[in-house]
This record gives C-alpha cells, structure tokens and sequence, in this order.
C-alpha cells in the first residue's frame, strides 16, 4: 500500500457533525448583507421522517437532501404572530449517497450548494442571487 492509502481505507463516513459544520461555515461566509441566516436553525438527522416523505409526497428518501421550514422573509410581515423558528434541515445519508454518485466535488461544495438551495427559500432569492452567491450555478 502507497502512503495515504492505508488513511483512505480507514477513514469513516462524516457524521451528523461534520455535515453541521460545513453548513455553518455557509452560513458565517455569507455578505453581511444576508447574515440574518444566522437566524435560521440548522439541524441535521440522518434521514428525513417518513411523516415528511409522505408529507412532500417523495418515495425515495435519498431524494431529499434538505428542506427550509419556515415563511420565507419576502412572505412575512410585523403584523404575523410567529409560529416557529425558521429551520433548514439537511439530510445526513442522501447527501453522502449524492457525494458519491457525483464523485467530482468536495462534500464541502456539496453541502454548501444544499444549504444555499435551501437559503433561497428562506431569503426568497433569485436565480441571479443564488448564482452571486453559489459558483455551483456556473
């Protein structure tokens, strides 16, 4: 075996920690402009609910890499009682199985690219400030 190899084969799949953490960093490296993203709670499971599934209507859980709870800011208005935090969740094991799939970018930029997909949603985003903001788009 080479060297780095043997690191290779003893590596084991990033948890629900790693997967935070990345999407964090999103969220820290935003324009200041958009920092109320700090607002929105970030929590990562393994896999989605079979109650949310069935919800969206999805049969294959490996569909679903994330979801925005919430009313996105372009929606909401002083005069609304709040029902809740705004909440993006991501989905531990179908971005994994997407990261392998694609093979040609870093569980990084993939989790990123979910946490700005998921972003828009709450920021109501264009496609034009999505792409200022997620090379992914070019």
């Amino acid at each position: 075996m080479g060297a780095g190899q043997s690191d290779a084969m003893d590596q084991t799949a990033p948890d629900l920690a790693i997967i935070e953490s990345l999407a964090l960093e999103v969220v820290e490296a935003l324009p200041a402009r958009w920092q109320a993203a700090r607002s929105v709670i970030v929590v990562v499971e393994d896999w989605p609910s079979d109650d949310l599934l069935d919800e969206m209507e999805i049969e294959n859980p490996y569909e679903l890499t994330g979801l925005y709870e919430g009313v996105p800011l372009t929606q909401k208005s002083v005069m609304d009682q709040p029902v809740g935090p705004d909440i993006i969740r991501l989905f531990r094991r179908p971005i994994l199985d997407e990261w392998a799939d694609r093979g040609n970018v870093s569980l990084r930029e993939l989790v990123g690219h979910v946490m700005v997909h998921e972003l828009a949603h709450h920021f109501g985003w264009s496609d034009d400030d999505i792409a200022a903001i997620d090379p992914w788009w070019e």
